[in-house]
């Protein structure tokens, strides 16, 4: 699948609430604590707020990432483009920028794996009761820190 990164726009807030919605519902771990519609709000926010790269194969999102500086918000790719590159670039492009920081829980074995192979590494672990969904999630960071390298 070929493709290329693209700044988001208002218009692209629907399909990317759909891969982000679509994770959701994949995820058997993950609460649905607000629905599809709440989807389109949250990511019409991101576009408004942030930094929002969409990876498009011609003109059909298939992935985002969404940055407000360091802190990584998102990053979603729809499930038949998963595997094929896209989440490499979005975060490889999002490295180029500098140092990034991001939270994901610690259920999401893909996204910890994913993450390790693009030089995360652990800066924080919490029970999860400072997030809505009340689940155990960590704090990656890149660069790793020089206490934490080999």
């Amino acid at each position: 699948m070929s493709f290329v990164l693209t700044d988001a726009t208002p218009a692209d807030a629907p399909v990317l609430a759909q891969i982000l919605y679509g994770w959701i519902t994949e995820a058997p771990w993950m609460p649905d604590l607000h629905g599809p519609a709440a989807a389109v709000g949250f990511v019409t926010g991101l576009i408004s707020s942030q930094t929002v790269r969409v990876a498009r194969s011609g003109d059909v999102p298939q992935g985002f990432l969404a940055r407000d500086g360091a802190e990584v918000a998102a990053l979603y790719v729809a499930r038949p483009a998963r595997g094929r590159g896209i989440g490499t670039a979005l975060i490889e492009e999002a490295k180029a920028s500098g140092a990034l920081r991001l939270w994901t829980f610690q259920a999401n074995l893909a996204a910890r794996t994913f993450y390790g192979h693009a030089g995360f590494v652990v800066d924080h672990l919490t029970d999860g009761a400072g997030n809505a969904e009340r689940l155990p999630d960590l704090r990656l960071v890149w660069p790793a820190p020089e206490r934490l390298r080999p």
